[in-house]
Protein backbone atom coordinates (compact mmCIF):
# COMPACT_ATOMS: atom_id res chain seq x y z
CA UNK A 1 0.00 0.00 0.00
CA UNK A 2 1.09 3.84 -0.63
CA UNK A 3 0.03 6.65 0.33
CA UNK A 4 0.01 10.39 -0.61
CA UNK A 5 -1.97 13.55 0.90
CA UNK A 6 -3.29 16.48 -1.75
CA UNK A 7 -3.81 19.70 -0.80
CA UNK A 8 -6.90 20.21 -2.87
CA UNK A 9 -6.69 24.22 -3.02
CA UNK A 10 -3.08 24.26 -3.88
CA UNK A 11 -3.01 21.34 -6.50
CA UNK A 12 -5.55 23.86 -7.98
CA UNK A 13 -4.51 26.81 -7.68
CA UNK A 14 -7.86 27.80 -5.82
CA UNK A 15 -8.08 30.38 -3.33
CA UNK A 16 -8.60 28.81 -0.33
CA UNK A 17 -11.46 30.73 1.90
CA UNK A 18 -9.73 31.55 5.47
CA UNK A 19 -10.05 28.08 7.65
CA UNK A 20 -10.64 25.93 4.66
CA UNK A 21 -8.97 21.96 4.71
CA UNK A 22 -9.92 20.40 1.32
CA UNK A 23 -7.05 17.71 2.26
CA UNK A 24 -7.35 14.52 -0.22
CA UNK A 25 -5.37 11.06 1.50
CA UNK A 26 -4.95 8.80 -1.46
CA UNK A 27 -4.84 5.01 -0.46
CA UNK A 28 -3.86 2.72 -3.05
CA UNK A 29 -1.63 -0.05 -4.45
CA UNK A 30 -0.39 -1.42 -7.64
CA UNK A 31 -1.19 -4.75 -9.12
CA UNK A 32 1.94 -7.07 -9.61
CA UNK A 33 2.71 -7.92 -12.92
CA UNK A 34 2.60 -11.69 -11.97
CA UNK A 35 -0.98 -11.11 -11.30
CA UNK A 36 -2.13 -8.82 -14.27
CA UNK A 37 -0.63 -6.34 -16.53
CA UNK A 38 -3.18 -4.81 -17.34
CA UNK A 39 -5.55 -4.90 -14.34
CA UNK A 40 -7.28 -1.51 -13.66
CA UNK A 41 -9.31 -0.76 -10.55
CA UNK A 42 -12.06 1.88 -9.73
CA UNK A 43 -11.70 5.08 -7.32
CA UNK A 44 -13.68 5.66 -4.42
CA UNK A 45 -13.82 9.12 -3.02
CA UNK A 46 -14.52 8.70 1.12
CA UNK A 47 -16.14 11.17 3.08
CA UNK A 48 -16.31 11.02 6.60
CA UNK A 49 -18.94 12.22 9.34
CA UNK A 50 -19.22 14.42 11.65
CA UNK A 51 -22.23 16.65 11.92
CA UNK A 52 -20.24 19.47 9.36
CA UNK A 53 -18.79 20.10 13.11
CA UNK A 54 -15.62 17.89 11.92
CA UNK A 55 -14.47 14.71 9.88
CA UNK A 56 -14.22 11.87 12.11
CA UNK A 57 -11.18 9.32 12.30
CA UNK A 58 -13.29 7.08 12.76
CA UNK A 59 -14.54 6.75 9.25
CA UNK A 60 -11.14 7.22 7.54
CA UNK A 61 -8.31 5.41 7.46
CA UNK A 62 -10.70 2.13 8.65
CA UNK A 63 -12.57 2.51 5.52
CA UNK A 64 -9.98 2.93 3.39
CA UNK A 65 -8.29 -0.30 4.32
CA UNK A 66 -11.31 -2.35 4.18
CA UNK A 67 -12.04 -0.56 0.25
CA UNK A 68 -8.15 -1.42 -0.30
CA UNK A 69 -9.02 -5.17 0.81
CA UNK A 70 -12.05 -5.16 -1.78
CA UNK A 71 -10.32 -3.91 -4.80
CA UNK A 72 -10.64 -0.61 -5.00
CA UNK A 73 -8.42 2.51 -4.25
CA UNK A 74 -9.59 4.98 -1.46
CA UNK A 75 -9.21 8.76 -1.74
CA UNK A 76 -10.64 9.97 1.53
CA UNK A 77 -11.61 13.73 1.97
CA UNK A 78 -10.89 15.95 5.15
CA UNK A 79 -12.93 18.79 4.52
CA UNK A 80 -14.34 22.13 5.36
CA UNK A 81 -16.77 22.66 8.21
CA UNK A 82 -18.45 25.15 10.70
CA UNK A 83 -17.95 28.03 10.91
CA UNK A 84 -17.51 27.84 7.20
CA UNK A 85 -20.58 27.18 5.29
CA UNK A 86 -22.42 25.90 2.22
CA UNK A 87 -21.01 25.23 -0.53
CA UNK A 88 -17.56 24.97 1.06
CA UNK A 89 -17.36 21.16 1.80
CA UNK A 90 -19.10 20.63 -1.73
CA UNK A 91 -16.50 22.66 -3.62
CA UNK A 92 -13.91 20.52 -2.04
CA UNK A 93 -15.49 17.13 -3.17
CA UNK A 94 -16.04 18.45 -6.53
CA UNK A 95 -11.97 18.89 -6.26
CA UNK A 96 -11.30 15.83 -5.25
CA UNK A 97 -13.45 14.04 -7.57
CA UNK A 98 -11.92 16.28 -10.60
CA UNK A 99 -8.32 15.07 -9.22
CA UNK A 100 -9.30 11.46 -8.98
CA UNK A 101 -10.81 11.44 -12.69
CA UNK A 102 -7.63 13.16 -13.83
CA UNK A 103 -5.33 11.03 -12.29
CA UNK A 104 -6.78 7.85 -13.54
CA UNK A 105 -3.79 6.55 -15.07
CA UNK A 106 -1.13 7.48 -12.29
CA UNK A 107 -3.60 5.46 -9.49
CA UNK A 108 -4.38 2.33 -12.24
CA UNK A 109 -8.04 3.39 -12.60
CA UNK A 110 -10.91 2.54 -14.72
CA UNK A 111 -12.14 5.69 -15.08
CA UNK A 112 -14.97 4.92 -12.86
CA UNK A 113 -15.39 6.64 -9.46
CA UNK A 114 -17.92 5.52 -6.73
CA UNK A 115 -18.52 8.38 -3.83
CA UNK A 116 -19.47 6.89 -0.08
CA UNK A 117 -20.48 9.31 2.81
CA UNK A 118 -21.17 8.40 6.35
CA UNK A 119 -23.72 10.40 8.32
CA UNK A 120 -23.24 14.39 7.29
CA UNK A 121 -20.11 12.98 4.67
CA UNK A 122 -23.57 11.16 3.60
CA UNK A 123 -25.44 14.34 2.96
CA UNK A 124 -22.42 16.03 1.35
CA UNK A 125 -22.09 12.48 -0.63
CA UNK A 126 -25.66 13.10 -1.60
CA UNK A 127 -25.75 16.91 -2.21
CA UNK A 128 -22.23 15.92 -4.88
CA UNK A 129 -24.61 13.61 -6.53
CA UNK A 130 -27.60 16.01 -7.21
CA UNK A 131 -25.57 19.19 -7.72
CA UNK A 132 -22.99 18.12 -9.79
CA UNK A 133 -24.25 20.89 -12.24
CA UNK A 134 -25.08 23.21 -9.99
CA UNK A 135 -23.29 27.19 -10.55
CA UNK A 136 -21.90 26.62 -7.37
CA UNK A 137 -19.68 23.69 -8.49
CA UNK A 138 -19.66 25.10 -12.55
CA UNK A 139 -16.29 26.24 -12.29
CA UNK A 140 -14.28 23.46 -10.61
CA UNK A 141 -14.81 20.43 -13.69
CA UNK A 142 -17.69 19.73 -16.40
CA UNK A 143 -20.77 17.52 -14.85
CA UNK A 144 -19.60 14.58 -16.32
CA UNK A 145 -16.59 14.98 -14.03
CA UNK A 146 -17.88 15.67 -11.27
CA UNK A 147 -20.72 13.19 -11.04
CA UNK A 148 -20.33 9.91 -9.16
CA UNK A 149 -20.68 6.91 -11.42
CA UNK A 150 -22.52 4.89 -7.56
CA UNK A 151 -23.23 6.04 -4.52
CA UNK A 152 -22.75 4.74 -0.66
CA UNK A 153 -24.91 6.07 1.56
CA UNK A 154 -24.22 4.97 5.48
CA UNK A 155 -26.63 6.08 8.31
CA UNK A 156 -26.56 9.27 5.92
CA UNK A 157 -28.24 12.66 7.52
CA UNK A 158 -30.81 13.47 4.38
CA UNK A 159 -33.82 15.34 5.80
CA UNK A 160 -33.87 18.71 6.88
CA UNK A 161 -37.10 18.95 9.07
CA UNK A 162 -38.89 16.58 11.14
CA UNK A 163 -36.70 14.28 13.17
CA UNK A 164 -33.40 14.79 12.05
CA UNK A 165 -29.72 15.64 12.95
CA UNK A 166 -30.58 19.44 13.44
CA UNK A 167 -26.83 19.79 14.19
CA UNK A 168 -25.61 18.93 10.87
CA UNK A 169 -27.99 21.59 9.31
CA UNK A 170 -27.28 24.31 11.73
CA UNK A 171 -23.62 23.65 11.09
CA UNK A 172 -23.80 23.88 7.15
CA UNK A 173 -26.28 26.32 6.68
CA UNK A 174 -26.19 28.68 9.81
CA UNK A 175 -29.42 30.64 10.04
CA UNK A 176 -30.42 31.08 6.48
CA UNK A 177 -33.72 28.96 6.16
CA UNK A 178 -34.05 28.52 2.69
CA UNK A 179 -30.48 26.88 2.42
CA UNK A 180 -31.45 24.83 4.18
CA UNK A 181 -34.58 23.36 3.09
CA UNK A 182 -32.87 23.42 -0.16
CA UNK A 183 -30.26 21.27 0.75
CA UNK A 184 -32.48 18.57 2.48
CA UNK A 185 -31.56 15.74 -0.15
CA UNK A 186 -35.47 14.19 -0.46
CA UNK A 187 -36.10 17.28 -2.13
CA UNK A 188 -32.64 17.18 -4.44
CA UNK A 189 -33.51 13.74 -5.77
CA UNK A 190 -33.37 13.56 -9.20
CA UNK A 191 -33.54 10.77 -12.38
CA UNK A 192 -29.90 11.02 -13.65
CA UNK A 193 -28.49 11.35 -10.42
CA UNK A 194 -26.48 8.11 -9.71
CA UNK A 195 -28.01 4.55 -7.94
CA UNK A 196 -27.24 4.36 -4.24
CA UNK A 197 -26.54 1.58 -1.90
CA UNK A 198 -28.13 2.65 1.85
CA UNK A 199 -27.73 1.29 5.09
CA UNK A 200 -28.80 2.34 8.63
CA UNK A 201 -29.74 0.62 12.02
CA UNK A 202 -32.98 1.03 13.49
CA UNK A 203 -31.72 1.96 17.09
CA UNK A 204 -29.94 4.85 15.50
CA UNK A 205 -30.82 7.90 18.31
CA UNK A 206 -28.13 10.63 16.22
CA UNK A 207 -29.47 10.12 12.78
CA UNK A 208 -32.95 8.60 12.78
CA UNK A 209 -33.40 5.91 10.36
CA UNK A 210 -36.39 7.61 8.77
CA UNK A 211 -33.50 9.63 6.86
CA UNK A 212 -32.56 6.38 5.05
CA UNK A 213 -36.67 5.41 4.72
CA UNK A 214 -37.23 9.05 3.24
CA UNK A 215 -34.22 9.09 0.65
CA UNK A 216 -35.15 5.47 -0.46
CA UNK A 217 -38.57 6.59 -1.02
CA UNK A 218 -37.77 9.74 -3.11
CA UNK A 219 -35.18 7.49 -5.18
CA UNK A 220 -38.32 4.92 -5.61
CA UNK A 221 -40.21 7.89 -6.78
CA UNK A 222 -37.75 9.39 -9.42
CA UNK A 223 -37.05 5.91 -10.80
CA UNK A 224 -33.54 5.86 -9.28
CA UNK A 225 -31.76 2.25 -8.77
CA UNK A 226 -31.10 1.50 -5.00
CA UNK A 227 -30.42 -0.75 -2.15
CA UNK A 228 -31.91 -0.14 1.35
CA UNK A 229 -30.21 -2.30 4.51
CA UNK A 230 -31.72 -1.11 7.63
CA UNK A 231 -30.31 -3.24 10.63
CA UNK A 232 -32.04 -3.98 13.69
CA UNK A 233 -29.25 -3.39 16.10
CA UNK A 234 -26.61 -0.90 16.88
CA UNK A 235 -25.18 3.11 17.22
CA UNK A 236 -24.55 5.66 15.05
CA UNK A 237 -21.55 6.04 13.80
CA UNK A 238 -20.37 2.25 13.74
CA UNK A 239 -17.99 3.08 10.44
CA UNK A 240 -16.98 -0.44 9.48
CA UNK A 241 -18.20 -1.88 12.46
CA UNK A 242 -15.69 -4.21 13.43
CA UNK A 243 -11.72 -3.94 14.95
CA UNK A 244 -10.45 -2.14 12.80
CA UNK A 245 -12.48 0.69 14.09
CA UNK A 246 -13.17 -0.10 17.65
CA UNK A 247 -11.28 -1.93 20.42
CA UNK A 248 -13.02 -5.10 22.03
CA UNK A 249 -13.80 -3.07 25.14
CA UNK A 250 -15.14 -0.06 23.03
CA UNK A 251 -17.18 -2.52 19.82
CA UNK A 252 -20.78 -1.29 20.62
CA UNK A 253 -23.47 -3.93 20.73
CA UNK A 254 -24.83 -4.76 17.12
CA UNK A 255 -27.27 -6.85 15.33
CA UNK A 256 -24.53 -9.67 13.85
CA UNK A 257 -24.85 -8.97 10.34
CA UNK A 258 -23.93 -5.13 10.03
CA UNK A 259 -20.39 -5.75 9.97
CA UNK A 260 -20.71 -7.70 6.72
CA UNK A 261 -22.58 -3.53 5.24
CA UNK A 262 -19.14 -3.68 2.84
CA UNK A 263 -19.14 -6.47 1.08
CA UNK A 264 -23.18 -5.83 0.55
CA UNK A 265 -22.08 -2.45 -0.60
CA UNK A 266 -19.25 -3.72 -3.06
CA UNK A 267 -21.30 -5.99 -4.83
CA UNK A 268 -23.92 -2.95 -5.64
CA UNK A 269 -21.23 -1.51 -7.12
CA UNK A 270 -19.87 -3.79 -9.06
CA UNK A 271 -23.70 -4.82 -10.18
CA UNK A 272 -23.07 -0.91 -10.93
CA UNK A 273 -19.92 -1.74 -13.21
CA UNK A 274 -17.69 -0.20 -10.25
CA UNK A 275 -14.65 -2.58 -10.02
CA UNK A 276 -11.94 -4.30 -11.20
CA UNK A 277 -11.42 -4.38 -14.94
CA UNK A 278 -8.80 -6.63 -16.97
Amino acid sequence: MQTKVIDLYEYFAQSAPEGAVGRLSCYFTHTPAQVSQTRRKSGVLVLPGGGYHHTSHREHESVALKLLAAGYQAFVLEYSVAPLRYPVALREAAMAMRYIRENADAYGLTGRVAAMGFSAGGHLCGTLATLFDAPEVADIAPEHILRPDVLGLCYPVVVSHGRTHSGSFDNLCGQDTALRERLSLDKLVRPDMPPAFIWHTRSDESVPCRNSLLLAQALEEQGVDFSLRIYRKGSHGLSTADLLSYTPDTLPQISPDVPGWMDSMVQFFQEQGVGIMD
